[in-house]
């Protein structure tokens, strides 16, 4: 019996040992973390450094120039939804390319049942007078659509996937931006 109590009593020590150790390790590890969107390394807000970028004409093969103009439009309200004017002190550019492919094609009429827009933008983050790259990337994404044998009901649909492509797109290259930004002084 009382080699059971004593067994018991240590297992309990133990595993507060470890739960202890275990906080430690965490509180420790707790001051290497920066919330994104959080006070930058030189103390200026996210949002005013987000702000302070100037996003240029999408650079789109012909054809392709509305969901260049959707990208644009969706990074402007995304990094700047304020509408006050700021100082512009970063120039976004980019320039894309898109591709729609018809994964599923009906073996009965040989009309695609479905569309696959495969978006790729190549970004460039640099100072007002294009002198230094602070960053640069390439932002990929696909939205897939339902045609139908309505003209207008297909041509709608597709429209709408570059919507959401576009603002996916946007929220990529946003949190680029800022993971980038956080870190200058």
């Amino acid at each position: 019996m009382r080699l059971a109590i004593r067994t018991e009593r240590n297992g309990r020590a133990y595993r507060a040992v470890r739960v202890a150790l275990v906080c430690a390790l965490g509180l420790n590890l707790s001051a290497c973390f920066r919330p994104l969107y959080g006070p930058t390394a030189s103390g200026e807000p996210m949002a005013a450094l987000l702000a302070s970028v100037q996003v240029d004409e999408v650079n789109m093969a012909q054809g392709q120039e509305r969901i260049g103009h959707y990208l644009r439009s969706e990074l402007i309200f995304d990094l700047d939804g304020s509408g006050q004017p700021s100082t512009k002190r970063y120039r976004l550019k980019m320039q894309g390319s898109e591709t729609v492919q018809t994964p599923i094609v009906s073996s009965q009429t040989g009309r695609a049942e479905a569309g696959t827009i495969i978006a790729n933008v190549k970004y460039s983050l640099e100072n007002l007078d294009g002198t230094k790259i602070i960053s640069e990337g390439v932002a990929t994404s696909t939205a897939t659509y339902d045609r139908s044998v309505q003209r207008f009901a297909s041509l709608r649909a597709a429209r709408d996937a570059e919507i959401r492509l576009a603002k996916t797109l946007s929220e990529q290259i946003k949190t680029r931006l800022a993971s980038v930004l956080v870190t200058k002084p």
